[in-house]
């Protein structure tokens, strides 16, 4: 089992797109895959069509009526108890809710918080192939619990002008990290929101490449709509628009994800 956090301290660069769109992909090459949602906004629950109460009942409320990731990091479930299976083959989902916000003032009195998440993931080393974290755009107590818990940091970076003033905050969270977690290291980087017509994005990648060189994955994804669209019904961009740009890009980031990490 190989676990990845995807991560960036700036929101809106694809991160959660990325999580659901990639681990789909990977669980249809015939990889067992499990998403866990450590962002309090629940995107990627809702993104891959968790269902198990009205989306009215669980974005508003302050307690969460399923099991969710919040029971496990409180101690409350294990996460046995909590990953539940999705309308896709091989593809499981350990659920997020508002009530995760409150999560990080309680987590402050555990002893080892930092590593809740990691102990929690032992009992699944042989489960799964990939486990793929979605983090929250910040550097608190849930976005720590992540790295601590991963083996490889995968970096979604959009191609605009902001995306590189980010680079540096990264790279120092990264090595903040790294008291907590020695081995952890930044895997892969993947451009998104990619615009051809502009002259900007073709500059941002180019500044990326130069500054994580391999790293970086060679597969870029373009900005598309549907890919915009596809979270709100519910679904991956393959099962929504197969014959998308988006779909066919996230489609060879998969077999070269595979190729870099079998």
């Amino acid at each position: 089992m190989q676990t990845f956090v995807i991560a960036n301290q700036k929101g809106g660069v694809g991160k959660t797109t990325t999580a659901i769109n990639l681990g789909s992909l990977l669980a249809k090459h015939g990889k067992k895959v499990l998403l866990l949602d450590l962002d309090p906004q629940a995107n990627l629950t809702s993104g891959v069509g968790f269902e198990k109460v009205s989306k009215s009942d669980w974005s508003n409320s302050t307690e969460s009526p399923y099991p969710s990731i919040y029971d496990v990091l409180t101690k409350k479930s294990k996460l046995s108890a909590v990953f539940v299976p999705t309308n896709i083959k091989n593809l499981f989902l350990v659920p997020s809710h508002l009530s995760l916000a409150g999560a990080e003032i309680e987590l402050v009195s555990q002893m080892s918080r930092e590593s809740i998440l990691r102990k929690a993931l032992e009992a699944f080393t042989e489960t799964f192939d990939y486990i793929f974290i979605d983090s929250a755009p910040s550097l608190g107590l849930l976005t720590i619990n992540a790295f601590v818990a991963a083996d490889t940091i995968i970096v979604p970076i959009q191609c605009e002008y902001f995306a590189l003033e980010g680079l540096g905050q990264l790279i120092e969270t990264v090595s903040i990290v790294k008291n907590l977690n020695p081995d952890i290291e930044i895997g892969g980087v993947v451009l998104t929101m990619f615009d051809s017509r502009t002259r900007l994005s073709a500059q941002v990648a180019h500044e990326v490449q130069s500054f994580f060189k391999d790293t970086v994955f060679s597969t870029i994804i373009p900005r598309n709509v549907r890919l915009s669209e596809a979270p709100s019904h519910g679904q991956p961009i393959d099962l929504y628009d197969m014959t998308s740009s988006g779909a066919n890009a996230y489609e060879k980031l998969a077999k070269e994800f595979i190729k870099r990490f079998s």
